[in-house]
């Protein structure tokens, strides 16, 4: 369905997050078949998202973590993230809008990577993360609002040197679309309303990923392509 906008921005509006990814998955029929594509997923809420993406594909999935830094006391507010790899990125003119000292950030910071050496222990178990030198990366989410999550797993990846990294999201604020291209190899926005306000707004069904959720897609994902393909050796 389409949200009732002025007739010059008729945008579409999806229903779930994995009718996202089969929309998301014709765009990306160019990578199909290939032994050096791995779908990477930010969890949870782009895990059933890169899942459509990693069956219509045929790529093995996985997780790529990513933790928002939450500013103290406005939480929703990202004044930056972290991500696989010890990486962190800050939003600098957030940090200089609320004047938040290094020891604060420090302190959300170091809260954050517990969280997400949970969340890795939880979603992936025993099984060792995918290779990333020299593969082409599709790194997926739900949507972007200020980036900050995406642009810290592409500098983590960008750690790993991949041959190549896109970034595929269903919706997306234009202005951080824009400044994305400039990050990625490619970036794929299906939907880049001027009046974004927030990712769940552009879903009938915005339902929150649980980590049970994230676990039993990674699971079903790996049936498929088994562990030889999904290069854990």
């Amino acid at each position: 369905m389409f949200i009732r906008l002025p007739l010059e921005e008729q945008v579409y509006r999806f229903h779930d997050r994995f009718q996202a990814g089969k929309r998301l998955a014709s765009r990306l029929t160019q990578y199909s078949d290939r032994s050096d594509v791995h779908v990477l997923a930010l969890p949870r809420g782009g895990v059933p998202v890169a899942f459509e993406i990693a069956q219509a594909i045929h790529a093995p999935l996985d997780i790529f973590v990513v933790r928002k830094l939450g500013v103290p006391g406005h939480e929703e507010l990202a004044m930056g993230a972290v991500a696989s790899g010890n990486v962190r990125t800050l939003q600098t003119d957030v940090v200089e809008a609320f004047n938040i000292p290094s020891s604060m950030i420090e302190e959300v910071t170091q809260r954050e990577l517990l969280e997400l050496a949970r969340r890795e222990r939880i979603y992936r178990g025993s099984r060792s993360a995918p290779q990333i030198r020299d593969q082409t990366i599709i790194i997926v989410d739900d949507g972007l609002a200020t980036g900050s999550s995406m642009r810290a797993a592409i500098a983590a990846l960008k750690q790993q040197q991949p041959k190549r990294t896109i970034v595929a999201v269903p919706v997306a604020a234009p202005e951080t679309c824009d400044e994305l291209k400039s990050e990625a190899d490619e970036i794929i926005c299906l939907e880049t309303p001027a009046s974004f306000s927030a990712v769940g707004l552009w879903y009938e069904d915005f339902t929150q990923v649980t980590d049970e959720d994230v676990r039993k897609l990674l699971e079903r994902s790996e049936q498929r392509h088994g562990p030889e393909r999904s290069g854990r050796g």
